[in-house]
């Protein structure tokens, strides 16, 4: 059964071209709770190992499983989600003639709408690197900026190396999701990222081969885990007074741009979202940008204001 799964994963990597930690997202939602749960039921039943004895009951049980184990309503859909990606796998390749996910409903998820911080806040977060001398300091003050000026994702930003900041341009390229590349404008960025690719980073290296853009203190590729504690930590320095994540900044990117009279495609592309309902969430926090789209877009916006002139 396990054997399946393992052909599953490298579909995705190899045909779908997703990402490493989506790959590993899979492979712990489908060895560690599927498989296990499959394992433990058909031993009770005293049947046959396999899929093919997997029922639509055992399917219905393992979501009241993951429902009693505790996991949070977005784990048990993405849990759910990822057995029915495996067995619609499974009937590709001939090896299910149904499905036993088949009309199930996932567990309901409410969105929840991003919480930005305002530019001042933002403002004040990009202020706090300047306040130490070091190496480490320069380095932060690029990421941070960078961050906010493209709306990257953090595992995007910590996968960057040397020869994806375009300076002549202005530009990083970026590889998101499925190693999707885009280019996006930064310019308010590039004196900071000059100023450690041309200083810092020399302090902070070991290996010359090393093309990693930015560098821990041991002078290898920072981690996700690592920027998430340097953000933390300047967080609390500026005294926001809300807990701020990467994600927190890219939230702020996007809804900044819509504020500042960006289009939604142009929002979509710059984030990297692959449909545009992703990107539409931030419109809820934008009343301002949809007033002055629909100002400027409606052929009778201008004789309706005048007309409520005194």
């Amino acid at each position: 059964m396990k054997e399946d799964i393992e052909r599953f994963l490298a579909y995705l990597s190899v045909e779908k071209g997703f990402a490493e930690n989506t790959i590993e997202a899979y492979r712990s939602d489908l060895f560690h709770d599927l498989a296990v749960f499959a394992e433990d039921e058909m031993k009770k039943r005293g049947i046959m190992l396999s899929w093919e004895n997997f029922t639509r009951q055992d399917m219905l049980n393992y979501v009241l499983h993951l429902k009693e184990r505790g996991y949070a309503p977005t784990t048990q859909a993405r849990k759910v989600a990822a057995a029915k990606s495996f067995f619609g796998f499974m009937m590709a390749e001939g090896k299910l003639a149904t499905s036993p996910a088949e009309n199930i409903d996932s567990p309901r998820v409410g969105r929840p709408l991003p919480k930005p911080i305002s530019f001042s806040q933002v403002s004040r977060l990009l202020e706090q690197p300047a306040k130490r001398p070091t190496p480490e300091a320069k380095r932060d003050a690029a990421m941070l900026r960078l961050l906010y000026a493209s709306g990257m994702r953090v595992s995007e930003l910590v996968s960057l190396n040397m020869g994806d900041i375009i300076k002549d341009e202005g530009c990083v390229r970026c590889f998101g999701k499925g190693g999707k590349e885009r280019l996006i404008p930064v310019m308010p960025a590039i004196p900071a990222l000059q100023e450690y690719m041309t200083g810092a980073r020399s302090r902070l290296i070991r290996d010359e081969q090393e093309t990693a853009l930015f560098l821990n203190r041991r002078g290898e590729r920072l981690t996700r885990q690592g920027f998430w504690q340097i953000l933390k930590g300047y967080a609390q320095e500026a005294e926001l007074g809300t807990e701020v994540t990467p994600h927190t900044i890219r939230h702020s990117f996007a809804t900044h741009m819509l504020n500042g009279g960006a289009d939604l495609r142009t929002v979509q592309e710059l984030l990297g979202h692959a449909n545009i309902s992703t990107t539409q969430v931030y419109t809820h926090l934008t009343p301002e940008h949809v007033r002055r789209t629909y100002d400027k877009s409606h052929p009778r916006a201008k004789l309706g204001r005048q007309t409520q002139q005194p």
